[in-house]
């Protein structure tokens, strides 16, 4: 069909199985000499090995500011965190939808509750929508070049096919703006961010974006200068080797993806058939008295059979689907 979404091309017969994984050891001629993980996979080598400085002589400091209630913060794991070690949370609730003259939108509000010193209150509660979240990220990038910005949930939405005003759709678009904000949060670098800071706490945000905090943006721009450059003159194998391996294992996601969307499909299509196919067994039954028992079996099994695959497709929807799509999200934001 002319509306029919194009197929991503493919990576060849060879699995990612096959591939060597890039920070492996390798002996082969065409990786080269064998590779060793740098010991700071989030600086590229060299860097971390040495102090950066801008090209005024201005030392670049890559640590977070560290408060003192978060030190202990730092030096636990994720799933070590807990409401005596950590010292911010973040919510994104309450969806509401916007109705303007130029157009309509919807809005999240996002409660902050802290003990660090960085804030002036305790507590915050402002409302954000998805371009607000665009705007921190592409922030967090500019000014923190040496570290991995988690993904935001995509934007992009085809009118006709998905209401992105749904009830369905807004929630899933919630859930995945609550993760992507709790993860900046529990990061020990991008959670002193000072946009970071601006985007929890400033009621309008609008003024920010335009006076584009000068100092900062001029830091972010001289810190991303210095990274950059040192990268064309000197890049280690490791991107090279992680790059490629990235593209493959995009592309391998990307097929598991359209396959899992059309097994769903046609899953919920064999669902509709069943749902009508069991009742005819009973109403079957009802006429021939001799063969109701076995034939209200069989209906009574049509019916469990309906159960298991909607249960089936339920987990695959809301369990399966969005970690794959966050994967390729994640290989998307690495490259």
């Amino acid at each position: 069909a002319a509306g029919a979404p194009k197929p991503l091309p493919s990576s060849g017969p060879k699995s990612l199985r096959e591939m060597p994984h890039p920070l492996a050891t390798s002996n082969s001629e065409e990786m080269g000499p064998a590779l060793t993980p740098s010991p700071d996979l989030l600086l590229p080598r060299g860097i971390a090995d040495k102090d950066l400085s801008l090209p005024n002589g201005t030392p670049v400091d890559t640590s977070s500011p560290a408060s003192s209630s978060s030190l202990l913060n730092r030096l636990q794991l994720d799933d070590d965190l807990d409401g005596e070690t950590r010292d911010l949370f973040v919510t994104v609730d309450d969806p509401k939808k916007h109705v303007c003259t130029m157009e309509t939108y919807i809005t999240y509000r996002v409660t902050t509750k802290t003990t660090r010193a960085e804030f002036d209150l305790p507590e915050y509660s402002v409302r954000r929508r998805y371009q607000d979240f665009d705007w921190l990220r592409n922030k967090l990038e500019e000014s923190q070049p040496t570290h991995l910005i988690p993904p935001l949930p995509e934007k992009f939405v085809v009118k006709g096919v998905v209401d992105r005003f749904s009830e369905e759709f807004v929630e899933t678009r919630r859930k995945a703006l609550d993760k992507f904000l709790k993860r900046i949060t529990d990061h020990p670098v991008l959670s002193f961010n000072e946009h970071f800071n601006v985007f929890l706490t400033a009621k309008d945000l609008n003024a920010y974006k335009k006076q584009g905090m000068a100092l900062l943006s001029k830091m972010g721009e001289s810190v991303k200068y210095v990274t950059g450059g040192y990268k064309l003159r000197s890049r280690p194998m490791e991107f090279a080797a992680i790059g490629e391996y990235l593209d493959t294992f995009s592309l391998k996601l990307g097929t598991i993806d359209r396959i899992a969307q059309r097994i769903i499909k046609e899953q919920l299509e064999y669902l509709v058939e069943l749902r009508e196919y069991g009742p005819v067994y009973s109403t079957w039954g009802g006429l021939e008295v001799e063969l109701s028992e076995p034939l209200e079996g069989v209906s009574a099994c049509i019916g469990n059979c309906c159960t298991a695959l909607e249960e089936l497709s339920d987990d695959m929807t809301e369990d399966f689907l969005p970690v794959l799509r966050e994967y390729i999200l994640y290989s998307e934001s690495m490259k």
